[in-house]
């Protein structure tokens, strides 16, 4: 899966991270691994720009999504015979979301994420617009937020347990060397 991540937002933000959150939701909503997808943050002036000219909405907004390839009519490209396409780009805008993250009581990066999923659901055909489909679509969201969360946790654990292996073994004399250092 190819996702290229852009940020001309002038914040400084763990793009790694944010490319993870996506990969993750384009994974476990079963889009082709052969899929493309853009990430663009952007300043509040570029976003309220956006919004206006596409949404028809004044001021800026946290996330847009433009999906690029027509979808089959009834059917999202997550569904089980997808073919490869260019999804399209997501652009979150981390001034907007900053403010977002404080009212909400978690970091920023946090918000990003949750930004990023709901903005690859909306290039998967979710939306919003109506109650059930709100009910359905943050629904989702949530899971694969949680699920996305729960896979960060497990990975840290398992970094601060290597790293008290790694020391515990160095305290032993029995850290690892490479090849070289033995022979």
């Amino acid at each position: 899966m190819s996702i290229e991540i852009a940020n001309e937002s002038g914040v400084d933000v763990d793009e790694t991270s944010i490319v993870a959150a996506a990969r993750f939701a384009l994974d476990r909503m079963e889009v082709s691994p052969l899929a493309e997808l853009s990430v663009v943050l952007v300043t509040l002036d570029v976003m309220e720009e956006l919004h206006e000219r596409w949404m028809d909405l004044p001021g800026p907004t946290d996330v847009m999504a433009f999906p690029m390839d027509e979808l089959e009519a009834g059917r999202r490209p997550d569904a089980v015979e997808s073919s490869p396409a260019l999804l399209g780009d997501i652009v979150l805008c981390p001034g907007f979301a900053r403010e977002q993250a404080r009212k909400a009581g978690h970091p920023l990066l946090d918000e990003l994420h949750l930004l990023t999923v709901h903005g690859v659901l909306h290039l998967l055909g979710y939306d919003h617009a109506e109650a059930e489909e709100e009910r359905e679509m943050f629904a989702l969201q949530k899971s694969i937020l949680a699920e996305f969360r729960d896979t960060l946790a497990a990975a840290l654990r398992q970094d601060v347990q290597r790293t008290n292996d790694d020391r515990l073994l160095g305290a032993a004399g029995l850290d690892r060397r490479p090849d070289s250092e033995t022979s």
